[in-house]
Parts: structure tokens; sequence; C-alpha cells
């Protein structure tokens, strides 16, 4: 028996990274799972990887029609939806004063626009069941300052907000609806603002996280504890978690530790 026998699954932002990593924990517990992103290729490849218990569908998140057209999809295909995982989104690294206003407005359109879309397109057949999930993949940059994400942060920031308005709102209906704020995301997000011959991971591994656990550990590692994060959520083993955000950061956000100090 998987833990997710039964139900399907939107999936956005499921080409590569945490999407295409969450699509196959689905597919490994029992989901069906529709692959949606605007990365055609990458899309279809990982659709074909799963098989038949998995679709690809092209889905802009940032519109209400293609949307519309996605979740009719999913019940002409399967006949039901019982679980939405926002996760697609762009990053945008610059300083404040060199983030333009166009800059700001693509994130926005994605990162926050696009799950609140999103939520909005599988409210009636999640309803009309009388359950569902919703996961919204907000950030660590959600949840603690850092500079040069200011438009990254405010969707992410703003996606928690939106993740508690629709607990509130939905949560008559049987719809949970909670947040995963990762520090790992896909490499392919940072790679365009890396210099040439940077080895990403050989930074990750000179770090030394709090958590002793994650020594050693590559960005893979790290998304597949995010899918296992969402997996929770989906299934219905997190039958009371709602209007929440779960921080999968290895610590990063609890705080600083205080050389010299007691406990250091």
């Amino acid at each position: 028996m998987g833990r997710l026998d039964g139900k399907v699954a939107i999936v956005t932002g499921a080409a590569r990274g945490t999407g295409a990593a969450t699509a196959r924990r689905f597919v490994n517990e029992g989901a069906r799972v529709v692959v949606a992103d605007v990365d055609v290729a990458g899309g279809e490849g990982v659709a074909k990887e799963l098989g038949a218990s998995a679709c690809f569908e092209r889905l802009d998140v940032g519109s209400e029609d293609d949307w519309d057209a996605a979740v009719k999809a999913t019940l002409a295909r399967w006949g039901r939806l019982d679980v939405l995982v926002n996760n697609a989104a762009l990053l945008h690294l610059a300083a404040l004063e060199d983030t333009t206003a166009e800059d700001f407005e693509r994130l926005v359109r994605v990162n926050q626009i696009g799950p609140f879309l999103g939520i909005r397109a599988v409210t009636d057949p999640m309803r009309a069941a009388g359950v569902g999930s919703i996961v919204n993949v907000s950030s660590v940059d959600g949840l603690a300052a850092k500079n040069g994400v200011v438009a990254y942060a405010s969707t992410k920031w703003a996606l928690r907000g939106i993740t508690r308005v629709a607990a509130l709102e939905l949560g008559r209906f049987g719809i949970r609806v909670n947040a995963v704020c990762p520090e790992a995301g896909s490499i392919d997000m940072l790679r365009p603002y890396l210099p040439d011959g940077v080895d990403f991971e050989r930074i990750l591994a000179s770090q030394q996280p709090m958590l002793a656990t994650q020594r050693g550990r590559t960005t893979v590692d790290r998304m597949g504890d995010v899918a296992s994060m969402v997996l929770f959520l989906a299934s219905d083993e997190s039958a009371s978690c709602t209007g929440a955000d779960f921080a999968v950061d290895g610590g990063n956000t609890a705080g600083k530790i205080v050389k010299g100090a007691p406990g250091a």
C-alpha cells in the first residue's frame, strides 16, 4: 500500500528540480500525477520516465486559461483531483536598486499569482469531493531576509499569506493548505547567477551547516527531503495540518550560533 494510493495530483514546475523529485515520490507512493510545466521537452521526459501513472500538461501558471485547461484535462483523464503542489517558481538575484519593476512583476506573475490561480482552479473539484490537499512551495527566503532577493523574497512571503487565507476559507470544504519552506531548490534556478566554472556542489560541501547530518549531502539529497515533506502534507497522515509553514532548511532559520557563548 502506497501513502498516496488512489490519489491524483497536479505538480507544477515538475520538469526538473524539486517538482520532478516530488512527482517521482508521488508515483512511487501510488499516485497518478500530472507533470505540469512550460518546459515541454523536460516535462514530457519526466512523464515518460514515470510511465502510465503520469502525463504531461503544458501549464503557464500565470495564465488562468492554462489552469482551467489543466484541471479539465486532469478530470477527463482520471476523474478526480486530490492534490495540488504549487512548486513552479522563478528566481531573480539583484540588489534592490538594480531590480526593475519588470523584474519584480515577472516574479509576481509566476511565484505569487500562479499559486493563487491554481488554488482557485482546483477548489471546485476538491470541494465537490469534500477533501483535498494543496501544498505551496515557499522558501527559507519567505521566512528570513537576506540581500539580493527583494523580488523573490517578496513573492515567497506573500505565498505564506495566501496559504493561511486559503486554509481558513477552504477548511470547511475539507481542503487543507500548507506551505513548505525549503533551503534547497533546483540548481538550475541558481546557475545563471554563478560565475563560469563555479562548482556549486563544492561550495555546498565546504559550508558548515548547523545540522551535522547535512554534511556531505548534495542538492539532490536535500531536494529529496523537500519532496518527502510535500508527500507527507499531500497524504492523509497530515490530516491535522493546515495553514502552517514547514521549514526544510537544516536549521538555517533557527537562529545564529554565537561563538564564544555557552553551547557553541
